[in-house]
């Protein structure tokens, strides 16, 4: 393969940094205080919560599966555990104890829908799709009202702040992606995984239990979206029937752009971490520039449309890359 032909493939694959780096140079220039440390920090704080739910559909997506579900489970885990702790239990279950709780509850309600998908063979957009809104509405029902004043430990992964005024989230994410980055890159496991969602067929035929990793990649999500949802409960320092509503559609967004197909067997976290960070500047810059409501909602809708068309483009271009290199070898031999 020549160095060009490599290269090329090498911009494909990370294709989502070259837009992050154009975009955040694009509005360093044009947006007023874009580029301010301030700024920087408050993109990488906004993106937090997003980024947990963009690499947990990014997971699902690399199964071959997707997930409605994970912006209801982000609001519902915490909701739970501190239903408990402050109504139910208070006495027995203190902030440190619903912390667990939170990450078991949305280990469990991601089981639940690899169950049901792998096990059951149950569509998953339809199955995701009724927890999403079974979950939503329980959460309705047992709070019509905020909760608050929660605990400062259950605050502090939200709304903590280190030297320098960075908060804690940021750190946190990094260390999550980071370490799911190693898993899936560089352990057997991770690569048991990934070609699952690539050739299910295969993965099958050489030994690996498909519907396991199917149950993983939910549970996974579900772990992931009930930290995002700590991090929301301890930022607004209160839960919400609303927590995480609206949040699932540009997931997919973030997850596609960073990577992910809509096929199976391809992405990973460093590239959604880019599809996260490419949604909190987008975000950030439209705010900056005074944009209405109205049109940053229809940009968003815009974000998702380039969102499908790059996951259709990406693919096309690698073929017709590896098919002109063929070409070119078969002309050198003959």
């Amino acid at each position: 393969m020549t160095r060009r032909t490599s290269i090329q493939l090498f911009l494909i694959d990370n294709l989502i940094w070259v837009l992050v780096a154009v975009f955040f140079l694009a509005n360093a220039v044009f947006t007023p205080r874009f580029a301010s440390y301030a700024n920087i920090v408050n993109i990488l704080y906004h993106s937090a919560i997003m980024s947990l739910l963009v690499l947990g559909q990014g997971l699902v997506l690399i199964n071959g599966k997707l997930d409605l579900s994970i912006e209801s489970i982000l609001g519902f885990a915490p909701g739970i555990a501190m239903l408990l702790s402050m109504e139910i239990m208070p006495g027995i279950v203190g902030p440190g104890l619903a912390i667990i709780i939170t990450l078991l509850i949305g280990a469990a309600l991601g089981w639940f829908n690899g169950f049901c998908i792998a096990n059951l063979k149950i569509n998953p957009l339809l199955q995701t799709l009724a927890t999403m809104i079974m979950f939503r509405g329980i959460l309705l029902f047992i709070f019509p009202f905020s909760l608050f004043p929660l605990d400062p430990i259950f605050r502090y992964a939200g709304a903590g702040r280190l030297p320098g005024n960075i908060p804690v989230s940021i750190p946190l994410i990094l260390l999550i992606f980071l370490v799911l980055h190693v898993v899936l890159q560089h352990t057997p496991f991770g690569r048991r995984f990934v070609s699952t969602g690539g050739n299910p067929r295969a993965s099958y035929v050489s030994g690996i239990n498909v519907d396991r990793m199917t149950v993983y990649a939910y549970v996974l999500a579900g772990v992931l979206a009930a930290i995002g949802g700590l991090l929301a409960a301890g930022r607004q320092g209160s839960i919400s029937n609303a927590m995480g509503e609206g949040m699932v559609l540009l997931s997919f967004a973030g997850a596609l752009m960073g990577g992910a197909s809509l096929h199976g067997g391809k992405g990973t976290p460093v590239g959604m971490l880019g599809g996260a960070l490419l949604l909190g500047m987008f975000s950030n810059s439209l705010n900056l520039l005074g944009v209405g409501p109205s049109l940053i909602y229809a940009s968003k809708g815009a974000l998702i449309f380039l969102a499908l068309l790059l996951d259709r483009s990406r693919g096309r271009w690698r073929a017709q890359l590896l098919h002109r290199e063929q070409l070119n070898a078969l002309a050198i031999t003959s």
